[in-house]
């Protein structure tokens, strides 16, 4: 790897402030990414900031209706929390289900949000569940966060603290994994909610995305025969040697049927 500076700040404000001095400063959750690209020499940091210093991002609490997770909270402690297994069970199963117990025991939720990698896990998540991201300097719904591959609607030198899920009265996420990586071929997180059911598809395409037909037919009637004949069209859906786009859409329709006999 390339020579770089490294940080490693015990407060937010200590974080921001390394990040806004240099403008090719990156700042490093889990590493589960950036890592491995720094060892590839794919990225050419002049500075890495740590965050695994700050306790302030770590930790779990549900309250008010909803399971608020500290963004450098790592995915095997999300999946071991009696708090999330009891009030948001499919969030737990999700987290349990992400790459193998090294990356569970290293991964963070935030980072993997930051990066959003078009086949992870939690976008699905924060998508279906209609969470709410929060950084340093304001709130964002998952709706406007998730912009493309590798894109989202972080600001440069801006950290996410937490992320907050509003408890949903049935939920479930369905995963085809990818045998080697464990990343999803296709994954479905279904929620239903007060305000009717919402659908995420994570995988098959470019970016994370709401299903709409899908949704719209599980708001008339939440049950697995709702989405008999709803199909996802395989246009612009990712096509390559682990499955082409057809059998991507193929699997998102399956992937949603199991996870809506799932949630119940």
């Amino acid at each position: 790897m390339y020579d770089f500076a490294y940080h490693k700040p015990a407060t937010v404000a200590d974080a921001v402030k390394l990040l806004a001095a240099d403008g090719d400063a990156k700042a490093l959750a889990g590493g589960q990414t950036l890592i491995p690209t720094l060892k590839q020499r794919l990225a050419k940091p002049s500075a890495v900031v740590d965050l695994s210093a700050i306790k302030d991002l770590a930790g779990i609490a549900v309250a008010g209706g909803k399971v608020t997770i500290g963004a450098m909270t790592r995915h095997g402690d999300v999946a071991a929390s009696a708090d999330v297994k009891k009030a948001l069970p499919a969030l737990a199963a999700l987290a349990d289900g992400i790459g193998d117990p090294q990356v569970r025991n290293r991964g963070t939720i935030g980072g993997s949000i930051a990066n959003n990698d078009p086949a992870a896990d939690y976008p699905a998540a924060c998508l279906a569940l209609g969470a709410t991201i929060k950084t340093n300097s304001r709130e964002i719904p998952a709706d406007a966060f998730f912009l493309g591959m590798f894109e989202t609607a972080l600001k440069p030198g801006e950290i996410i603290l937490s992320v907050s899920f509003p408890i949903p009265e049935k939920a479930a996420y369905a995963k085809f994994g990818q045998p080697a990586s464990r990343y999803a071929l296709v994954g479905v997180m279904v929620a239903k909610t007060a305000s009717g059911a919402r659908v995420a598809v994570t995988g098959a395409a470019a970016a994370v995305f709401r299903w709409s037909e899908a949704e719209a037919a599980l708001s008339k009637s939440w049950n697995a025969a709702s989405l008999d004949g709803v199909k996802v069209s395989p246009d612009g859906l990712n096509s390559d040697i682990h499955a082409a786009a057809d059998y991507r859409a193929h699997l998102v329709g399956v992937m949603a049927k199991r996870a809506v006999t799932a949630a119940g």
